[in-house]
């Protein structure tokens, strides 16, 4: 059962089947074991940025397609369903039109780009989707009148999902029941079918066909399978799924703006979390995004404690202070490329294989 659940792609490792496995229990159960606003919200980003980050290695892992367009899309997501909230108003009939309008964009978009630009090759391709996503930040940037501009949109959601409705007066397990509660399962629920919808995918014959064009694009050609096609069909469900991933997160946030969903750091965190977790690997998204998320997010406290407990060494406190937040996220991403360079996945999936005795050392028996 959990074979066909998984897609018959199983961990094949036992540490990395604990990883997960805890992975997945601390994100369903991270309101009641992690409490506070900040912890949840961690939560809810690590949520959004396995969907994001997982459809991006459907192009890169398993296709060899470097797009940087993939934040444009994430950003329709987000400005689809913040736009139509904010001029229809707080209702579910909204948010279904937003999501619609914002899938039918992406599809179109994605089409368009793959049509054109999948025909030419590596760093052209990747060239003209900067150029594409580039152009598509200066756009929502300057239609303030639709899009809020540079301050960006915030909005209402239904009375279900919002933190003042309160489905009880006493709470569960220290946990208050309301609807920002609510609203973060509704994250994890869509994640969790996202996730398998995308493992079904890349373990499915459509799957083997896009490794096949990434390992030798001339000799799957040369078989029989048209590139082009396969190459644009895999751009474009992608697409979709980052498309999700930018409604998920104006859900959670009930505010989108340029930084926020179309930012090129964002495109840059999607990278190293790829390379991290493991490219051509889904479950390397999951293991990357909670690694480098909750560093990204408590490593400027560690270092405050840090600095704080070294205060009688000025230099070495000088060094850990949290102001250096990012060199030493820069360190810990050199020192897990050097180590891990197949990624966590990858590293975890080698270390499980049966060790093979060499040639001349066989027990041969009499």
């Amino acid at each position: 059962m959990l074979k066909r659940i998984l897609s018959h792609d199983m961990p094949r490792s036992t540490w990395l089947a604990f990883m997960l496995a805890a992975v997945l229990l601390g994100l369903a159960f991270a309101p009641f074991l992690f409490p506070g606003v900040k912890a949840l919200s961690v939560a809810a980003k690590i949520l959004v940025f396995i969907v994001l980050v997982a459809s991006f290695d459907l192009l890169l892992g398993y296709t060899g397609i470097v797009s940087f367009a993939h934040t444009m899309f994430f950003g329709i997501g987000a400005y689809g369903v913040a736009m139509s909230s904010n001029h229809w108003g707080a209702s579910w009939t909204s948010l279904g039109l937003g999501l619609a309008i914002a899938l039918m964009l992406t599809l179109v978009l994605a089409l368009l780009i793959g049509l054109f630009s999948l025909r030419v090759r590596a760093i052209f391709f990747a060239m003209i989707t900067l150029a594409v996503a580039a152009a598509f930040q200066t756009l929502a940037s300057q239609l303030s009148e639709w899009t809020g501009g540079e301050d960006g949109l915030s909005f209402k959601l239904p009375a279900l999902l919002l933190p003042s409705t309160k489905f009880s007066d006493t709470p569960f397990w220290g946990v208050q029941l309301d609807g920002r509660l609510l609203c973060y399962y509704l994250l994890f629920a869509a994640a969790s079918i996202q996730f398998l919808m995308l493992l079904r995918i890349v373990n499915s014959p459509f799957g083997r066909v896009l490794q096949a064009i990434r390992e030798n694009e001339f000799r799957a050609e040369a078989i029989g399978y048209r590139v082009v096609v396969y190459r644009t069909l895999s751009s474009v469900l992608s697409a979709l799924f980052a498309c999700m991933a930018g409604v998920m997160l104006a859900l959670w946030l009930r505010y989108n703006g340029p930084d926020t969903s179309l930012s090129f750091e964002i495109m840059m965190d999607v990278l190293l979390i790829v390379v991290i977790g493991g490219m051509g690997t889904i479950y390397g998204s999951a293991l990357g995004a909670v690694v480098f998320l909750w560093a990204q997010s408590y490593l400027q406290d560690l270092l405050r404690w840090a600095s704080e407990a070294v205060a009688a060494w000025p230099m070495l406190a000088a060094l850990l202070s949290p102001d250096r937040w990012l060199l030493w996220l820069g360190l810990l991403f050199v020192l897990s490329v050097y180590y891990f360079p197949t990624g966590m996945v990858g590293r975890l999936r080698a270390k499980a294989l049966p060790r093979q005795t060499p040639l001349g050392h066989q027990f041969i028996p009499k």
